[in-house]
């Protein structure tokens, strides 16, 4: 049987679940994407999440019902891709950090102009850009229930089968990153880091 597209009660639990369990699981946006393989967590406590100060204009996404993305452009370059998790008005989202490309690779390698395909979808801006995520796509529904998975709408599918999931600091923020809140795909090829050998 094929992997189904995950509905609006996979996201609506505490993101400390869902990040995990996001590994594995395929992403595709109208026929491109791959192999989630590496996530972060953000939480409203967290003096690392958008969420912190509450819901200001950029972050009020992160406080709307789970299953949706939330998208925002990092130092006014590359677009980013969350997933809303937990309750409607907690703040919390995973960040996709990177795929395993498996769907659409010849749309991929023409949108990120020719590099490898192991750098394809490797990193939160890379796989935006693989994938033609933008922030018309802010508050875009990933859930099935909520609208997503249908032709031409982002999907997540459920994993096949468990995988092995590693967790070790986030990187590229200044904040609490000693917290181990970035899970990855254990071994995979495509992660936007290595794992530190300490983890």
């Amino acid at each position: 049987m094929a992997p189904q597209p995950l509905n609006q009660d996979f996201f609506a639990r505490p993101v400390a679940e869902v990040a995990p369990d996001l590994i594995g699981c395929t992403l595709v946006l109208d026929g491109v994407g791959g192999v989630v393989v590496e996530v972060e967590r953000y939480q409203q406590d967290d003096p690392a999440s958008h969420s912190f100060r509450g819901p200001t204009p950029r972050a009020a996404v992160m406080f709307g019902p789970p299953g949706i993305l939330y998208v925002y452009r990092s130092h006014g370059i590359h677009w980013c891709m969350n997933l809303v998790c937990e309750a409607e008005g907690r703040g919390a989202a995973a960040l996709i950090r990177a795929l395993a490309p498996t769907m659409g690779l010849e749309r991929m390698r023409e949108r990120r102009g020719g590099v490898a395909d192991r750098l394809l979808c490797a990193g939160p801006g890379r796989l935006a850009q693989a994938l033609g995520v933008d922030g018309s796509m802010n508050g875009f529904p990933v859930a099935a229930d909520l609208g997503g998975g249908q032709p031409g709408r982002l999907a997540l599918l459920e994993r096949a089968a468990p995988v092995p999931v590693a967790a070790c600091p986030r990187i590229g923020i200044s904040r609490a990153a000693e917290l181990p809140w970035r899970f990855v795909l254990a071994g995979s090829p495509h992660l936007s880091r290595p794992v530190p050998k300490a983890a």
